[in-house]
């Protein structure tokens, strides 16, 4: 049965190096039967590849990408080179329409988007069986610095979930009996954004919803990201950035 790791942003190009062999040297053990999960800011689909209005229809690159277009190519052929398969849910930094453009198919039970053969997107509101384990997904969150952002060139309003991401959501909750393993999302509830003092403060649709479902989702443990750092908030509640945990 495969190995499971969790850890936070990476951010594209600027947080990857934890995963570095010099930081990460258990990868070297690893298989493609293992999985790195990121949870949120992955960053690496926002120029898009150097074919891709051709791979993938509709998808028009902004003109202030166009000079940019094929860096992407670069860190998605460095995760398929891993001896792992990467998983990672989005986060608000993430180019959101060139994400929704990829093929959506079913895998371990829940759908995703395949961006290469090991390197996967966990859709919202999804629940998946990964070696052994079951996972309740939901990305997105508030970037808190859109203001110095231009939209649909680094922020896309579809940061935060549609209603219909909320609702398969609770569908896909109520098909598991409202029991799973584990919890992974970019940012937090509300209720646990209050134990933090942290530069994401704000209490919005997203950190509400997640709050509701505390006391009706059983789960042994939840990881979230966002928040740039690593701490233990409470028994069931983790944020992680730098580090890399073995479930």
């Amino acid at each position: 049965m495969g190995r499971i790791f969790i850890t936070g942003d990476t951010h594209g190009e600027n947080d990857i190096g934890k995963l570095n062999t010099r930081l990460f040297p258990i990868q070297k053990q690893l298989t493609k039967d293992d999985y790195v999960i990121i949870v949120g800011d992955f960053g690496v689909c926002w120029y898009g590849g150097s074919n891709i209005e051709q791979t993938n229809p509709g998808y028009e690159i902004p003109p202030r990408h166009r000079s940019y277009v094929g860096k992407d190519d670069y860190l998605l052929d460095w995760y398929e080179r891993k001896n792992f398969t990467t998983l990672f849910i989005d986060g608000n930094h993430e180019n959101h329409k060139l994400l929704n453009t990829f093929a959506v198919e079913r895998w371990h039970g829940g759908l995703v988007h395949r961006i290469r053969p090991s390197v996967i997107h966990l859709m919202r509101g999804q629940v998946y069986e990964i070696a052994g384990s079951t996972f309740f997904t939901m990305g997105g969150a508030s970037s808190v610095d859109r203001m110095h952002r231009l939209e649909d060139v680094s922020w896309w309003s579809a940061e935060l979930p549609s209603n219909e991401e909320y609702e398969q959501a609770l569908d896909n909750l109520d098909q598991c009996g409202w029991k799973v393993d584990y919890v992974l999302t970019h940012c937090c509830g509300s209720n646990v954004l209050c134990q933090m003092r942290t530069h994401h403060p704000q209490s919005d649709k997203l950190t509400q919803f997640l709050m509701s479902l505390e006391g009706r989702l059983e789960y042994k443990m939840w990881y979230f990201g966002h928040h740039h750092i690593d701490r233990q908030v409470d028994r069931n509640h983790r944020a992680l950035y730098e580090d890399v945990v073995e479930l």
